[in-house]
C-alpha cells in the first residue's frame, strides 16, 4: 500500500466512543453459532478481524444478518457448509474456531492469511489428539486439519504462550459428549480467560473452577447454549491508544468505558496514573488530560497488547521507563518488541530489549520526522501515529491502513479530536 503522512502538531480535545471489543465480539460470535435460536449482538464494530469471524461462523452453519452497520442477528446451529475455514489474520479466531471445528465428524481445514501463517499453533495439536481429534498440522503453523468428534476426558494444555486456545476449548467442550477436565500449565493473559468465562455464563453455559485459579477447569458435557440479546462493550485495547494520545497531547473524554470490565487492557489506567497523567473516572466514561509525563515501571505480562501504547507513553516521559513481559511479543502480528525498537529508533527514541530479564527499557525524548513502517501490524501503526502527535513535522507511516484489522476509523477519530487553528 502507499505511504501515508500523519497530520501532526494539533492539540486533542473532545469526546469519543471507542469501537467495541473485538475480543468480546469474537467470543460472542462463537457462542451465537453454538446457540440454537436467534441471538442479537449490538454495538459491533465491523473491523477486519470481526468480519473474518462472521465469515467463519457462516461457513460453520450460522445465518448472519447485518442491520444498521452495528447490529447482528444470528441464527445459530453448528452445521458446517464447507471443509475449509479462512480466519484471515486473527490469531484468536484460529485458536478459537479450531476446537469448535473439531466437534464435527468431517475433516475441516483452518487456514489464515498474512502474518498469521507464521504464528505458532503447535500448542493445539497434542491436546486435540488427547481429546480424540484426528489432526494434521503444518509443522506447528496453519493450515491445520481437524476431524472429530472431540470427546471429553482429561487434557493438559500449555498456556504459557497464549490463553486463546484455552478459550477455544472452554467454548467448544460444553458440547462434547463427555465431561472434561482441563489442566492449564503456566497460564498467561488470564483476564482474557475471565472474558471467556463471562461470555459462557451469559449464554447459559457453566464451567467449574476456583476463582482466581487458572490451573484447572471442569466442563460438563452435553450442555446447550442459549440465544441472547447482547450489547458488546467498548474495546479497552483501542481506548488505550486514545487515552495515551490524550495524555501526551490534550484532553479527551472516552464514553462507554467501565473500569469494572474484565478486559485485560483496563490496566492502562494504572500505567497512566504512574506516568503522572490526569484521569477522571466516572460511570461509563473516563477523561484523560495531559500533564508532564514521568518515567514509569509496569508489568504487561498479562496485557501484552498494551505494549505499543505503553511505548508511546514512555517515549513522552522524562527518563527511562521499564515494561516487563516482552517474551509475549514474539508471536504477535509482528515480533513487536523488535519492531518497536527498530521503528522508534528511526524517530530518535531509544529502546533496549533484555530477554533474559523479560524487560523493555524506553528512553524518553522528543521524536523527529522520519519515514517509518507499520510492518503490517495495526498496533504498531497506531503507536507511531500517537507519538507523531507530539511534533509539528511530518512522520510518514507505511501501510497505516492495517489499522483496519481492529480499528478502521482510528485516523479519522484522531483527526476529529484535533483542535485546528481558528477553532
Amino acid at each position: 500500500m502507499d505511504d501515508s503522512t500523519v497530520p501532526l502538531g494539533n492539540h486533542l480535545r473532545g469526546e469519543i466512543t471507542p469501537p467495541c471489543s473485538k475480543s468480546y465480539a469474537q467470543r460472542a460470535l462463537a457462542a451465537a453459532l453454538l446457540a440454537s435460536g436467534r441471538t442479537t449482538l449490538r454495538g459491533i464494530e465491523l473491523c477486519r478481524d470481526t468480519r473474518s469471524a462472521i465469515a467463519t461462523i457462516e461457513r460453520l452453519g450460522a445465518k448472519v444478518e447485518i442491520k444498521d452497520n452495528d447490529t447482528l442477528i444470528i441464527e445459530g446451529g453448528l452445521k458446517p457448509l464447507a471443509d475449509t475455514l479462512n480466519v484471515g489474520e486473527s490469531g484468536l479466531a484460529a485458536r478459537l474456531f479450531t476446537p469448535i471445528a473439531a466437534l464435527n465428524t468431517t475433516p475441516i481445514t483452518i487456514e489464515g492469511e498474512g502474518t498469521l501463517r507464521h504464528r505458532p499453533m503447535s500448542m493445539m495439536v497434542e491436546p486435540l489428539k488427547a481429546l480424540g481429534v484426528a489432526v494434521r498440522d503444518g509443522g506447528g503453523h496453519l493450515p491445520i486439519e481437524v476431524c472429530g468428534p472431540m470427546r471429553g476426558g482429561r487434557v493438559t494444555v500449555d498456556g504459557s504462550m497464549s490463553s486463546q486456545f484455552v478459550t477455544g476449548l472452554l467454548i467448544a467442550l460444553p458440547l462434547a459428549e463427555s465431561d472434561t477436565t482441563i489442566e492449564v500449565e503456566g497460564a498467561v493473559s488470564t483476564p482474557y480467560i475471565d472474558m471467556t468465562l463471562e461470555t459462557l455464563e451469559r449464554f447459559g453455559v457453566k464451567v467449574m473452577y476456583n476463582e482466581g485459579d487458572y490451573t484447572q477447569f471442569y466442563i460438563e458435557g452435553g450442555q446447550e447454549y442459549k440465544p441472547v440479546d447482547y450489547t458488546i462493550e467498548s474495546d479497552w485495547s483501542a481506548a488505550a491508544m486514545l487515552m495515551v494520545a490524550a495524555a501526551i497531547a490534550g484532553e479527551v473524554t472516552l464514553r462507554n468505558l467501565s473500569t469494572l470490565s474484565r478486559q485485560a487492557d483496563t490496566a492502562i489506567c494504572r500505567a497512566l496514573e504512574r506516568a503522572g497523567a490526569s484521569l477522571i473516572i466516572e460511570e461509563n466514561r473516563i477523561t484523560v488530560s495531559h500533564r508532564e509525563i514521568e518515567a514509569f515501571t509496569f508489568d504487561a505480562t498479562h496485557c501484552p497488547d498494551l505494549f505499543p501504547a505503553l511505548v508511546a507513553l514512555a517515549a513522552a516521559a522524562e527518563g527511562v521507563s521499564t515494561i516487563h513481559g516482552i517474551k509475549r511479543l514474539r508471536s504477535k502480528e509482528s515480533d513487536r518488541g523488535e519492531v518497536l525498537k527498530e521503528e522508534y529508533a528511526k524517530i530518535g527514541i531509544e529502546i533496549e530489549l533484555d530477554y533474559d530479564e523479560d524487560t523493555m527499557r524506553i528512553v524518553g525524548g522528543m521524536p523527529h520526522a522520519a519515514e517509518v513502517d507499520s510492518h503490517d501490524d495495526h498496533r504498531i501503526a497506531m503507536s507511531l501515529a500517537v507519538t507523531a502527535l507530539r511534533i509539528d513535522d511530518e512522520i510518514s507511516i507505511r501501510n497505516r491502513e492495517c489499522v483496519a484489522k481492529s480499528y478502521p476509523s482510528f485516523f479519522d477519530d484522531i483527526e476529529s479530536l484535533k483542535q485546528h487553528d481558528g477553532e
